[in-house]
This record gives C-alpha cells, structure tokens and sequence, in this order.
C-alpha cells in the first residue's frame, strides 16, 4: 500500500501493473525529453542574438516538426495499445467473485460455491486494533488465491461506484444495471488495499476495500469454514 510522502506508483503486485509501471515510466522519459527540449529553444531564443535570414522558409524544418510529433505519438500509442487489449482479455478464469456496491458497503458473492456471500463494511475508528490503518480496515476481507486468473465482476444496486485497488492496476466502475468485469492475478500473497474511487455521497470516503490473496490451499480451507 502506499506511505506517506510516496511521489510514485505503489508496489505492483500482478503482470498488468507492472506493464503500467513500465509505460509510465517510458511515457514521462519522453515528456521530460520534449520539455527539456522547449526549454531549451526557448531560452536560446531569449539569450542569443543570432539569426538566419532562411528559417522561416526551410522546407526541411517544418517537414522535422511535423513529423516528429507523429512518431512521438506512435512511440506513445502502441505500447498504450497492448496494455489495453492486456487488461480486457479474460483466460479461462479459475474463479469468479462478483461484487456488488451499497451506500456505503460492498457486498461479494463466489458465484463458483454454492453459498459463499458476505457484506464487507468498513471498521469505525474506534473498533480498530493495534497496527489495523484507519479508513482502510473491513469486517470481512476478499480472499482469493495466488498466481491463478481471476474474474471479478462488478455492478451497483443505487448509484455509480468504483471498485479500485491501486497495487493491482485495477479500477473498474459499479454502474446500476450493468455487469463490468476485470481481470486480475496477483504474483505474491500479503494484504492490499482500495477505496471506491467514485464519489457516491456522503459517506463515499468509508467503502474501502481489502485483499488478502494467499497460497491455494490456504484458500480452500478458508472456503471450507466460510460454506
């Protein structure tokens, strides 16, 4: 999860983060390149005196500024491309939990068991333990195993909600009458946390959301007592 006075993205814990990191990081070298660059010019422009009579009329320079943008934006959209049909692919999913948001609570179902629901409210400050994070603390946690595709289907039963856990690269709205899915798999086991990342009122800031992703047969038994 995140600490305090952290600039950069948290720790990716799946393959799809850890291609967004990497994007990110290719798209701001090349922000940085492009601002290094005007800068540059424009300082030049303001501390030297030198002029040539035939820049504004060179051919070759206005074919440079215009193709290079193009070639920037390409480099930019391809690898933003991949990420994208990455994320929206689905393979044969080992488990499905489907996830519903109230005012103000979500609610997950295991659709592959035949009675495994539960609704996960947040911990009021006063009920926390010793080491438990305020505002991020819940009742009940999403279990779910490690390194095996998972499907998470996710909709709303009263307004517009955001299911998002930052360490995942996930972030998929709750819409009333509409089933959205994701796709995650997480590379090692540990606790992650999430909020709804759509305001949906007054107590939009209490729904937050907890992962606890552990080995396999961990998983079967915890499923075992919850059924």
């Amino acid at each position: 999860m995140a600490y305090p006075l952290q600039y950069g993205l948290q720790d990716a814990t799946s393959p799809i983060m850890e291609e967004l990191m990497h994007f990110h990081d290719h798209t701001l070298m090349i922000v940085f390149l492009i601002s290094f660059l005007v800068l540059y010019v424009i300082f030049a422009m303001l501390s030297t005196k030198l002029t040539h009579t035939s820049t504004m009329n060179a051919q070759e320079v206005e074919t440079i500024w215009t193709v290079l943008p193009a070639v920037i934006l390409i480099l930019i959209a391809l690898p933003s491309l991949r990420i994208l049909y990455m994320m929206d692919e689905i393979y044969n999913p080992t488990l499905t939990v489907k996830t519903m948001g109230h005012q103000w609570y979500w609610s997950y179902e295991y659709t592959d068991y035949e009675d495994l629901t539960f609704d996960s409210y947040m911990i009021p400050t006063n009920e926390l333990k010793s080491g438990e994070l305020r505002l991020l603390e819940v009742d009940n946690r999403v279990v779910l195993p490690m390194d095996l595709p998972i499907r998470m289907l996710i909709s709303s039963e009263d307004v517009l909600h955001s299911w998002a856990i930052p360490s995942l690269g996930l972030k998929t709205d709750a819409i009333p009458g509409r089933l959205n899915q994701a796709t995650l798999s997480s590379t090692r086991p540990g606790l992650f946390y999430g909020q709804c990342s759509e305001i949906c009122g007054s107590n939009h800031s209490f729904m937050p959301i907890v992962l606890e992703v552990v080995p396999l047969k961990q998983f079967e038994n915890w499923s075992a007592t919850m059924i």
